[in-house]
């Protein structure tokens, strides 16, 4: 692995443990001397976990829609940045760059990003692992339910075991790495 999506929010959240945790994350993949690839922004999570990862002297590249940049939330202090037109073609940019999808607390926008990369797992569009950092039992509804669709054969279990969970940043870049 040399690149890790990081997909999460451009807010900060109500609790200060998941800027700390997107902070670790960000640390620990330079650390590893693995790039972090995510959204471009300079605010909320993305923004911590980009800065942290640069401070840490790691590589970090953005990829951010043209309109996004518009309203002023580009970081302009990250080792590359990639404009492009939509927000399809941020996803498709980023999944093509990673080896590795991970999934901090976040809104819409997460889920549905992170929701997508499973899907195009689930498809057989790639075969690079995926997971969730589960911060203060953030994802534990999200995980409920993937385990109920399960149970009404809605998702196969094989699907399911298609991605990773852990509560600590360094147990699940272990596990990524053990895919």
């Amino acid at each position: 692995m040399k690149y890790i999506c990081v997909f999460c929010a451009s807010r900060r959240g109500a609790q200060p443990t998941y800027k700390q945790a997107a902070q670790q994350l960000g640390e620990l993949l330079a650390k590893r001397q693995l790039g972090l690839v995510y959204g471009g922004a300079k605010v909320g999570l993305m923004g911590a976990i980009a800065d942290a990862t640069l401070a840490a002297g790691g590589e970090v590249i953005g990829v951010i829609p043209e309109f996004m940049v518009a309203k002023e939330i580009a970081h302009d202090r990250i080792t590359q940045l990639h404009i492009v037109n939509s927000m399809h073609e941020r996803k498709t940019m980023m999944s093509q760059i990673a080896d590795a999808f991970v999934a901090l607390p976040g809104g819409l926008g997460t889920l549905e990003e992170f929701c997508e990369i499973l899907t195009w797992s689930q498809l057989g569009l790639h075969k690079k692992p995926c997971g969730v950092l589960n911060i203060n039992g953030y994802y534990d509804s999200l995980l409920a339910f993937f385990n109920k669709a399960v149970t009404e054969e809605f998702l196969r279990p094989i699907h399911r075991a298609l991605f990773l969970e852990a509560s600590e940043p360094e147990k699940l870049l272990d596990m990524l790495a053990d895919y």
